[in-house]
């Protein structure tokens, strides 16, 4: 059976995946089952060397049980010191606690040699073993925890002997789980938590993503120019050219309600904030102030300073907190600002290096701030360091947007290009996304889904895209607005729930599409 293959390509070793077959047995707790196939193929889960090991450990016969390591590793493989170390370690330690100093003594000095390293170095190991406070002597030595240390050991140098002396743990699990992971990863609809199954080979279908209208909202008089949902996903936000923004419930079947408009602006509102915590809400416009309120009542609570002193703003953004924001303005003067929600100026960026600020964002462990700056360049600057990183881009940009975990960033061209950058500053090039269309207006985008696998973005051919972070090209083109659609949001608790808001004045929610539905679907699980 040695040279038994397995499989239609002939790389399977019969021997090997019979043995990982009793192993995994084993580890599920199918003793028989086990034992049974064992005897049956003739092949043990344990190779023999393994099982020397093993019974020489437990019986405390240490010289066996240095031999043995000695012979089945490499003698340059950096584990092979370390596994002799603990034998070495657990024998003497054995001798002290039982006062049996000089056998102690003489066991390292026979065995010291077997180290292959200078004469300093095990001058360095004697003092670390004789010195350890597990050395002491405890007078009578009780032979249970003689032999759950022994054990402990065997566990220890499991994970340092090489194969196929002893398999690595759950050994089959891994591979399938391999597999699995594999045919996931060249999924670009996947978007589930779900466990899959092993029957069939995984491909999902675009019922896995948000794709098919399931309800219109009509509430806002004029173009609909910004939407989000909050932090835990059960409330979204709108905001409009008709100088209101709305506050929506998201009920337990994903239906959207109006729960408050929010009137106090005496301008359009191209822009909206969460709180982390859901509690507050901050509304602003490049014509606007900046002005919170409060989630439950629709209340204002704040007006950050007024449309007379110009103090108008573009963006904001809420650090960890949900006590601290940050707005920047289109006006240089203005710069950016730092508030607590009392209105208190807790810090201030303004001067001639602060030019006009387009969009900005917090990461959400609140470490650093992402601003655009003049249409074309993005500055990112860590807030406790103050160190500080540029990047440019060629063509204007439009919007900003972060992934969830904080790793990532996107910005919208208008180039009719999205680009992907990472916070950490380890490409050289982002990853670039097309197919919209964008050429006038400012057009936001979004991450989405399982893991932030997706961006999504609105389009000036009253369209919404959807891509795979794996391909550059659409994966879902979604018709249903009449008009251009400004901006889009993917629910962060729920992967298969989007909103885009449009120059038509409807916002739509997008729910699962149907299994296979050929119309609109860009087929590019081959590209």
């Amino acid at each position: 059976m040695e040279n038994e293959v397995l499989g239609s390509k002939g790389l399977l070793k019969k021997h090997e995946f019979v043995r990982i077959l009793i192993q995994c047995l084993y580890s599920l707790g199918y003793k028989n089952s086990a034992s049974c196939l064992e005897q049956e193929s003739d092949i043990s889960c344990k190779s023999s060397d393994f099982e020397f090991l093993e019974k020489k450990v437990l019986t405390g016969e240490w010289d066996s049980c240095l031999a043995v390591l000695d012979r089945v590793f490499d003698e340059y493989d950096d584990r092979r010191n370390t596994a002799l170390y603990l034998v070495l370690k657990q024998c003497l330690s054995e001798y002290l606690k039982r006062g049996e100093t000089s056998l102690a003594l003489n066991v390292l000095q026979r065995q010291a040699p077997m180290f292959r390293v200078g004469r300093e170095k095990i001058h360095m190991l004697a003092f670390d073993v004789f010195t350890s406070k597990e050395m002491e002597p405890d007078g009578e030595v009780d032979d249970g925890s003689v032999q759950d240390s022994r054990r402990r050991l065997l566990a220890e140098l499991v994970k340092l002997i090489p194969t196929p002396v002893v398999i690595p743990d759950r050994r089959l699990e891994h591979l399938v789980e391999s597999a699995v992971m594999n045919q996931i990863d060249a999924c670009m609809y996947h978007n589930s938590w779900d466990a899959v199954s092993l029957y069939e080979d995984h491909r999902c279908g675009r019922d896995q993503i948000p794709s098919e209208t399931v309800q219109v909202l009509v509430a806002h008089k004029n173009e609909v120019w910004f939407v989000q949902f909050s932090d835990s996903g059960k409330y979204l936000a709108t905001a409009s050219s008709d100088c209101t923004a709305i506050i929506w419930k998201v009920l337990d079947d994903n239906k959207v309600e109006l729960m408050h408009t929010l009137q106090s602006h005496q301008n359009p509102v191209s822009f909206v904030s969460w709180s982390p915590d859901d509690s507050k809400l901050l509304t602003c416009g490049n014509a606007e102030v900046l002005k919170l309120w409060d989630v439950e009542t629709g209340a204002l609570r704040h007006t950050f300073g007024n449309n007379d002193s110009g103090f108008t703003v573009s963006s904001c953004a809420w650090f960890p907190d949900s006590t601290r924001l940050v707005c920047g303005s289109s006006d240089p003067e203005r710069g950016i600002v730092m508030w607590d929600t009392d209105g208190n100026e807790i810090k201030a960026w303004r001067g001639t290096r602060i030019p006009k600020v387009v969009d900005l964002a917090v990461t959400p462990d609140g470490e650093s701030m992402i601003t655009v700056f003049s249409d074309k360049e993005i500055r990112i600057l860590n807030l406790e360091s103050l160190v500080e990183r540029v990047i440019s881009e060629e063509q204007p940009i439009t919007s900003l947007s972060v992934s969830g975990d904080g790793k990532f960033f996107i910005v919208n061209l208008s180039s009719q290009e999205i680009h992907l950058w990472d916070l950490a500053g380890e490409w050289k090039q982002p990853l670039k996304f097309s197919g919209h269309r964008q050429s006038k207006y400012v057009i936001r985008s979004c991450f989405g889904g399982l893991d932030s696998s997706f961006i999504a973005s609105g389009s000036e051919d009253s369209q919404v895209y959807i891509w795979n972070l794996k391909n550059k090209k659409p994966l879902e083109v979604l018709s249903g607005h009449s008009m251009t659609v400004n901006c889009v949001s993917w629910n962060p608790r729920n992967p298969r729930m989007l909103a885009s808001a449009s120059d038509d004045q409807t916002i739509r929610i997008w729910g699962p599409g149907k299994p296979n539905k050929p119309e609109n679907r860009l087929d590019n699980q081959k590209q």
